[in-house]
Protein backbone atom coordinates (compact mmCIF):
# COMPACT_ATOMS: atom_id res chain seq x y z
CA UNK A 1 0.00 0.00 0.00
CA UNK A 2 1.33 3.44 -0.89
CA UNK A 3 2.18 5.89 1.88
CA UNK A 4 2.07 9.66 1.37
CA UNK A 5 3.05 12.64 3.49
CA UNK A 6 0.26 15.16 4.02
CA UNK A 7 0.76 18.87 3.32
CA UNK A 8 0.88 20.80 6.60
CA UNK A 9 1.53 24.51 6.25
CA UNK A 10 4.68 25.79 7.98
CA UNK A 11 5.83 22.24 8.77
CA UNK A 12 6.12 19.82 5.83
CA UNK A 13 7.96 22.30 3.63
CA UNK A 14 11.08 21.47 1.65
CA UNK A 15 13.58 21.57 4.51
CA UNK A 16 11.54 19.15 6.60
CA UNK A 17 10.76 16.90 3.61
CA UNK A 18 14.41 16.56 2.63
CA UNK A 19 15.53 15.84 6.19
CA UNK A 20 12.80 13.25 6.67
CA UNK A 21 13.51 11.62 3.30
CA UNK A 22 17.22 11.32 4.08
CA UNK A 23 16.89 9.64 7.48
CA UNK A 24 13.55 7.83 7.68
CA UNK A 25 11.54 5.43 5.54
CA UNK A 26 10.85 7.42 2.34
CA UNK A 27 7.31 8.29 1.34
CA UNK A 28 5.96 7.25 -2.05
CA UNK A 29 4.76 10.83 -2.53
CA UNK A 30 5.12 14.11 -0.69
CA UNK A 31 2.43 16.77 -1.03
CA UNK A 32 3.52 20.39 -0.74
CA UNK A 33 1.49 22.83 1.38
CA UNK A 34 -1.00 24.60 -0.85
CA UNK A 35 -0.21 27.32 -3.35
CA UNK A 36 -2.94 29.95 -3.33
CA UNK A 37 -3.66 30.53 -7.03
CA UNK A 38 -3.20 34.21 -7.90
CA UNK A 39 -5.53 36.39 -9.97
CA UNK A 40 -2.57 38.59 -10.88
CA UNK A 41 -1.34 37.16 -14.18
CA UNK A 42 2.13 38.56 -13.67
CA UNK A 43 2.89 36.67 -10.48
CA UNK A 44 2.18 32.99 -9.99
CA UNK A 45 4.10 32.18 -6.81
CA UNK A 46 5.18 34.17 -3.81
CA UNK A 47 8.72 33.76 -2.45
CA UNK A 48 7.87 30.99 0.02
CA UNK A 49 5.78 29.03 -2.48
CA UNK A 50 8.52 29.21 -5.09
CA UNK A 51 11.22 28.03 -2.68
CA UNK A 52 8.98 25.16 -1.67
CA UNK A 53 8.45 23.78 -5.18
CA UNK A 54 11.79 24.53 -6.89
CA UNK A 55 13.13 21.25 -8.33
CA UNK A 56 16.58 21.86 -6.84
CA UNK A 57 14.96 21.93 -3.38
CA UNK A 58 13.21 18.60 -3.91
CA UNK A 59 15.77 16.34 -5.53
CA UNK A 60 15.30 12.62 -5.16
CA UNK A 61 11.70 12.69 -3.95
CA UNK A 62 8.33 12.72 -5.70
CA UNK A 63 6.59 15.99 -4.90
CA UNK A 64 3.02 16.90 -5.79
CA UNK A 65 2.23 20.64 -5.58
CA UNK A 66 -1.18 21.44 -4.14
CA UNK A 67 -3.34 24.28 -5.45
CA UNK A 68 -6.01 26.19 -3.53
CA UNK A 69 -8.60 28.06 -5.59
CA UNK A 70 -12.21 28.03 -6.81
CA UNK A 71 -11.40 29.75 -10.11
CA UNK A 72 -10.58 27.48 -13.04
CA UNK A 73 -8.61 30.11 -14.96
CA UNK A 74 -6.39 30.76 -11.94
CA UNK A 75 -5.95 27.03 -11.44
CA UNK A 76 -4.90 26.43 -15.06
CA UNK A 77 -2.55 29.41 -15.03
CA UNK A 78 -0.88 28.01 -11.92
CA UNK A 79 -0.63 24.57 -13.53
CA UNK A 80 1.18 26.05 -16.52
CA UNK A 81 3.65 27.70 -14.18
CA UNK A 82 4.24 24.38 -12.42
CA UNK A 83 4.71 22.62 -15.75
CA UNK A 84 7.60 24.95 -16.45
CA UNK A 85 9.32 23.48 -13.40
CA UNK A 86 8.72 19.97 -14.72
CA UNK A 87 5.68 18.95 -12.69
CA UNK A 88 3.26 16.51 -14.33
CA UNK A 89 0.87 16.06 -11.39
CA UNK A 90 -0.95 18.54 -9.16
CA UNK A 91 -3.42 18.25 -6.31
CA UNK A 92 -6.59 20.29 -5.78
CA UNK A 93 -7.21 21.32 -2.16
CA UNK A 94 -10.85 20.75 -1.22
CA UNK A 95 -10.06 19.99 2.40
CA UNK A 96 -8.66 23.03 4.16
CA UNK A 97 -11.04 23.91 7.05
CA UNK A 98 -9.51 27.32 7.87
CA UNK A 99 -12.24 29.95 8.30
CA UNK A 100 -10.63 32.58 6.03
CA UNK A 101 -10.22 29.95 3.30
CA UNK A 102 -13.74 28.59 3.74
CA UNK A 103 -15.33 32.04 3.86
CA UNK A 104 -13.74 32.68 0.47
CA UNK A 105 -15.43 29.57 -0.95
CA UNK A 106 -12.16 27.66 -1.28
CA UNK A 107 -10.87 24.48 0.30
CA UNK A 108 -13.70 22.67 2.10
CA UNK A 109 -15.76 25.85 1.64
CA UNK A 110 -16.17 24.78 -2.00
CA UNK A 111 -17.86 21.49 -1.11
CA UNK A 112 -21.38 22.83 -0.61
CA UNK A 113 -21.33 24.65 -3.96
CA UNK A 114 -21.73 21.50 -5.97
CA UNK A 115 -22.88 22.98 -9.28
CA UNK A 116 -19.95 25.39 -9.26
CA UNK A 117 -17.58 22.59 -8.24
CA UNK A 118 -18.80 20.37 -11.08
CA UNK A 119 -18.33 23.20 -13.56
CA UNK A 120 -14.87 23.96 -12.15
CA UNK A 121 -13.73 20.34 -12.48
CA UNK A 122 -15.05 20.14 -16.02
CA UNK A 123 -13.12 23.25 -17.00
CA UNK A 124 -9.80 22.21 -15.45
CA UNK A 125 -9.87 18.70 -16.90
CA UNK A 126 -10.65 20.14 -20.32
CA UNK A 127 -7.91 22.75 -19.93
CA UNK A 128 -4.86 20.61 -19.11
CA UNK A 129 -3.30 17.19 -19.63
CA UNK A 130 -1.50 17.32 -16.30
CA UNK A 131 -2.60 14.62 -13.85
CA UNK A 132 -4.96 16.01 -11.22
CA UNK A 133 -5.71 14.46 -7.86
CA UNK A 134 -8.15 15.79 -5.26
CA UNK A 135 -7.78 15.98 -1.50
CA UNK A 136 -11.18 16.47 0.10
CA UNK A 137 -13.28 16.17 3.22
CA UNK A 138 -16.56 14.27 3.24
CA UNK A 139 -18.57 17.48 3.33
CA UNK A 140 -18.84 20.97 4.72
CA UNK A 141 -21.65 20.48 7.23
CA UNK A 142 -22.80 16.85 7.21
CA UNK A 143 -21.06 13.55 6.35
CA UNK A 144 -23.98 12.60 4.09
CA UNK A 145 -22.68 15.17 1.61
CA UNK A 146 -20.13 12.61 0.44
CA UNK A 147 -22.80 10.91 -1.70
CA UNK A 148 -23.52 13.90 -3.98
CA UNK A 149 -19.81 14.75 -3.98
CA UNK A 150 -18.96 11.26 -5.24
CA UNK A 151 -21.56 11.73 -7.99
CA UNK A 152 -19.37 14.61 -9.15
CA UNK A 153 -15.92 13.12 -8.56
CA UNK A 154 -16.74 9.88 -10.36
CA UNK A 155 -17.37 11.80 -13.59
CA UNK A 156 -13.75 12.87 -13.92
CA UNK A 157 -10.45 11.03 -14.52
CA UNK A 158 -8.92 11.83 -11.15
CA UNK A 159 -5.39 10.58 -10.65
CA UNK A 160 -6.37 9.87 -7.03
CA UNK A 161 -9.04 10.84 -4.57
CA UNK A 162 -7.64 11.50 -1.08
CA UNK A 163 -10.36 11.65 1.57
CA UNK A 164 -10.06 13.00 5.09
CA UNK A 165 -13.24 11.62 6.72
CA UNK A 166 -14.30 14.72 8.61
CA UNK A 167 -16.54 17.62 7.62
CA UNK A 168 -15.24 21.17 7.58
CA UNK A 169 -16.92 22.06 10.85
CA UNK A 170 -15.12 19.20 12.60
CA UNK A 171 -11.77 20.83 11.89
CA UNK A 172 -9.54 18.09 13.42
CA UNK A 173 -11.68 17.27 16.44
CA UNK A 174 -13.46 14.04 17.26
CA UNK A 175 -13.08 10.72 15.52
CA UNK A 176 -12.92 10.30 11.74
CA UNK A 177 -16.32 9.65 10.18
CA UNK A 178 -15.50 6.25 8.75
CA UNK A 179 -19.10 5.52 7.77
CA UNK A 180 -18.90 8.43 5.32
CA UNK A 181 -15.57 7.18 3.99
CA UNK A 182 -17.20 3.76 3.53
CA UNK A 183 -19.79 5.33 1.21
CA UNK A 184 -17.00 6.66 -0.98
CA UNK A 185 -15.18 3.33 -0.74
CA UNK A 186 -18.20 1.47 -2.08
CA UNK A 187 -18.39 3.75 -5.11
CA UNK A 188 -14.77 4.36 -5.98
CA UNK A 189 -13.85 4.17 -9.64
CA UNK A 190 -10.43 5.75 -9.17
CA UNK A 191 -7.49 5.20 -6.79
CA UNK A 192 -8.64 6.02 -3.24
CA UNK A 193 -6.37 7.20 -0.42
CA UNK A 194 -7.36 7.32 3.26
CA UNK A 195 -6.16 10.30 5.32
CA UNK A 196 -6.95 10.90 8.96
CA UNK A 197 -5.81 9.96 12.48
CA UNK A 198 -3.26 7.29 11.60
CA UNK A 199 -1.02 7.84 14.61
CA UNK A 200 0.17 4.28 15.26
CA UNK A 201 0.88 1.05 13.43
CA UNK A 202 -2.35 -0.31 14.96
CA UNK A 203 -4.34 2.58 13.47
CA UNK A 204 -2.93 1.74 10.05
CA UNK A 205 -3.75 -1.96 10.40
CA UNK A 206 -7.34 -1.11 11.36
CA UNK A 207 -7.79 1.10 8.29
CA UNK A 208 -6.27 -1.60 6.04
CA UNK A 209 -8.58 -4.18 7.60
CA UNK A 210 -11.70 -2.09 7.14
CA UNK A 211 -10.84 -0.87 3.65
CA UNK A 212 -8.58 -3.48 2.03
CA UNK A 213 -9.04 -2.17 -1.51
CA UNK A 214 -7.79 1.37 -0.92
CA UNK A 215 -4.61 2.25 -2.79
CA UNK A 216 -2.81 3.92 0.08
CA UNK A 217 -2.83 6.12 3.14
CA UNK A 218 -1.69 9.67 3.81
CA UNK A 219 0.09 10.41 7.08
CA UNK A 220 0.10 13.84 8.69
CA UNK A 221 0.28 14.57 12.40
CA UNK A 222 1.06 10.93 13.18
CA UNK A 223 4.31 10.83 11.24
CA UNK A 224 5.30 14.29 12.45
CA UNK A 225 5.04 13.04 16.04
CA UNK A 226 6.71 9.72 15.21
CA UNK A 227 8.89 9.92 12.06
CA UNK A 228 9.55 6.20 12.45
CA UNK A 229 5.86 5.41 11.85
CA UNK A 230 6.24 4.74 8.12
CA UNK A 231 9.00 2.23 8.78
CA UNK A 232 6.90 0.51 11.46
CA UNK A 233 4.02 0.17 9.00
CA UNK A 234 6.37 -1.38 6.43
CA UNK A 235 7.92 -3.76 8.94
CA UNK A 236 11.38 -2.21 8.73
CA UNK A 237 14.09 -2.16 11.38
CA UNK A 238 13.46 0.27 14.26
CA UNK A 239 14.86 3.77 13.86
CA UNK A 240 18.30 4.12 15.42
CA UNK A 241 19.61 6.95 17.57
CA UNK A 242 22.10 7.65 14.75
CA UNK A 243 19.19 8.36 12.40
CA UNK A 244 17.60 10.65 14.96
CA UNK A 245 20.83 12.58 15.45
CA UNK A 246 21.33 12.99 11.71
CA UNK A 247 17.74 14.12 11.20
CA UNK A 248 17.81 16.71 13.98
CA UNK A 249 21.22 18.00 12.92
CA UNK A 250 19.99 18.42 9.33
CA UNK A 251 16.97 20.40 10.47
CA UNK A 252 19.15 22.64 12.66
CA UNK A 253 21.71 23.27 9.93
CA UNK A 254 19.17 24.02 7.21
CA UNK A 255 16.95 26.31 9.23
CA UNK A 256 19.90 28.29 10.59
CA UNK A 257 21.31 28.54 7.06
CA UNK A 258 18.12 29.69 5.34
CA UNK A 259 16.24 31.71 7.98
CA UNK A 260 16.44 35.50 7.82
CA UNK A 261 17.45 35.65 11.48
CA UNK A 262 17.92 33.56 14.60
CA UNK A 263 14.40 34.23 15.82
CA UNK A 264 12.85 32.82 12.65
CA UNK A 265 15.06 29.72 12.71
CA UNK A 266 14.19 29.07 16.33
CA UNK A 267 10.48 29.49 15.61
CA UNK A 268 10.59 26.89 12.81
CA UNK A 269 12.48 24.40 14.94
CA UNK A 270 10.06 24.81 17.84
CA UNK A 271 7.11 24.40 15.48
CA UNK A 272 8.43 20.98 14.48
CA UNK A 273 9.16 20.06 18.09
CA UNK A 274 5.51 20.67 18.95
CA UNK A 275 5.12 17.28 17.26
CA UNK A 276 8.49 15.59 17.76
CA UNK A 277 8.24 15.82 21.54
CA UNK A 278 5.81 12.91 21.44
CA UNK A 279 8.62 10.64 20.28
CA UNK A 280 10.42 11.17 23.60
CA UNK A 281 7.89 10.16 26.27
CA UNK A 282 10.53 9.28 28.87
CA UNK A 283 11.79 12.85 29.16
CA UNK A 284 9.71 16.04 29.22
CA UNK A 285 12.32 18.01 27.30
CA UNK A 286 9.70 20.21 25.67
CA UNK A 287 8.39 21.81 28.86
CA UNK A 288 11.72 21.67 30.67
CA UNK A 289 13.96 23.31 28.09
CA UNK A 290 13.01 23.35 24.40
CA UNK A 291 9.90 25.49 24.68
CA UNK A 292 11.80 27.92 26.88
CA UNK A 293 14.82 28.25 24.58
CA UNK A 294 15.47 31.90 23.74
CA UNK A 295 18.49 31.37 21.50
CA UNK A 296 19.70 28.76 19.05
CA UNK A 297 22.51 27.92 21.45
CA UNK A 298 20.02 27.13 24.20
CA UNK A 299 17.99 25.09 21.75
CA UNK A 300 20.99 23.09 20.58
CA UNK A 301 22.16 22.42 24.13
CA UNK A 302 18.69 21.14 25.03
CA UNK A 303 18.60 18.76 22.05
CA UNK A 304 22.13 17.49 22.69
CA UNK A 305 21.28 16.84 26.34
CA UNK A 306 18.15 14.97 25.31
CA UNK A 307 20.01 12.72 22.86
CA UNK A 308 22.79 12.01 25.35
CA UNK A 309 20.56 11.23 28.30
CA UNK A 310 17.53 9.62 26.68
CA UNK A 311 17.06 6.03 27.90
CA UNK A 312 17.02 3.80 24.85
CA UNK A 313 15.82 4.76 21.38
CA UNK A 314 12.85 7.10 20.84
CA UNK A 315 9.81 5.03 19.91
CA UNK A 316 6.99 7.54 19.85
CA UNK A 317 4.13 8.04 22.25
CA UNK A 318 0.60 8.82 21.25
CA UNK A 319 -2.05 10.52 23.35
CA UNK A 320 -5.27 10.60 21.35
CA UNK A 321 -6.92 13.22 23.50
CA UNK A 322 -3.90 15.52 23.62
CA UNK A 323 -4.52 19.12 22.63
CA UNK A 324 -1.68 18.79 20.15
CA UNK A 325 -3.83 16.69 17.86
CA UNK A 326 -6.41 19.45 17.63
CA UNK A 327 -4.09 22.26 16.62
CA UNK A 328 -4.25 21.76 12.82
Amino acid sequence: MKIYMAPLEEVTEYIYRNAYHAFFSPMDKYFAPFIAAKQNKGRLFNYKEKKNILPENNQGLYLVPQILTNNSEDFLRTVKGLEEYGYTEVNLNLGCPSRPVVNGGRGSGFLDKREALDRFLNEIFEGTQVKISVKTRVGRYEPEEIGPLMDIFCQYPLEELIIHPRVQQDFYKGRPRKSAFREAYKRQNMPLIYNGDIFTEEDYKQVALEFPKIDGVMLGRGVLADPGLTGKIRGEEPVSMKQWKGFLERLYEEFTRTAVNEEKALFKLKEIWCYLRYSFPEMDVWNESLKRSRTLEEYRNAVETLLEQYPGVPKGSYQRESHMWERR
